[in-house]
């Protein structure tokens, strides 16, 4: 299995990319189709947790454009359709908190899309 393949990791990076424009825009139609539509699509969020497509639709479907920046994001594909996006994230709406986030990316026909979501809150390391 080869990590971190070219262009394997610059496919991920591009599907990163779209997601997040998309997350700040709140485009629901662009990232419900980055998401597996499969009852197995896990979403952790910081105060919610979904189960399944359906639970994520319901969630994105009431929520508000926001603002974020990134940090400290890596990528790491693992052979060509599977691959791991951590990040950190800064909310100016949540001062003194640094948000957490992990995704599962799968290549499915012929596109990336994420398979499970961790997203969480916590104080600012000392």
């Amino acid at each position: 299995m080869i990590i971190n393949a070219p262009q394997t990791l610059a496919e991920v990076q591009d599907a990163f990319d779209r997601y997040e424009r998309a997350l700040l825009a709140n485009d629901g139609a662009t990232l419900d189709a980055m998401f597996v539509t499969a009852p197995e699509t896990i979403r952790y969020g910081v105060n919610e947790i979904q189960y399944g497509i359906d639970e994520i639709r319901a969630f994105r479907a009431l929520q508000q454009p926001f603002t974020r920046t990134l940090d400290r994001l890596v990528i790491t594909t693992y052979g060509d359709a599977t691959a791991i996006a951590s990040t950190l994230f800064h909310r100016p709406e949540f001062p003194g908190q640094v948000g957490r986030q992990m995704q599962t990316w799968i290549k499915q026909d012929g596109s990336w899309r994420v398979a499970a979501a961790h997203v969480s809150m916590m104080a600012m390391p000392a």
